[in-house]
């Protein structure tokens, strides 16, 4: 299965309780019903075995393929809307794709 990875922290201005209200009621139906998504999950990063946590935030989007989330998808006019929206809440976001190996 091909995922989306979205690594972030928050904008100096968002909550965490903001930001998970957000995902909630609009970021998570929303990208839970574009054409080839099959899940969106929201993890908040509590801690780490060592070191420091450089993101308080990891976005997994399980696609059924990545060309079919891009063409599909990441082209709808809500798509479009949320990631204008999103640019003022999340901060230096890091976008990763993968395929499932295990």
């Amino acid at each position: 299965m091909a995922k989306q990875i979205i690594l972030y922290n928050l904008a100096e201005n968002v909550t965490d309780e903001q930001y998970q209200d957000f995902v909630k009621k609009e970021k998570g139906p929303l990208l839970d019903s574009l054409p080839g998504v099959k899940k969106f999950e929201l993890v908040r990063i509590k801690g780490a075995q060592t070191g420091e946590v450089p993101y308080n935030y990891v976005g997994i989007l399980h696609v059924n393929s990545l060309d079919e989330f891009n063409e599909k998808g990441a082209t709808t006019q809500k798509f479009q809307d949320l990631m204008v929206k999103l640019q003022t809440m999340l901060k230096d976001p890091h976008i990763l794709y993968g395929e499932e190996v295990y």
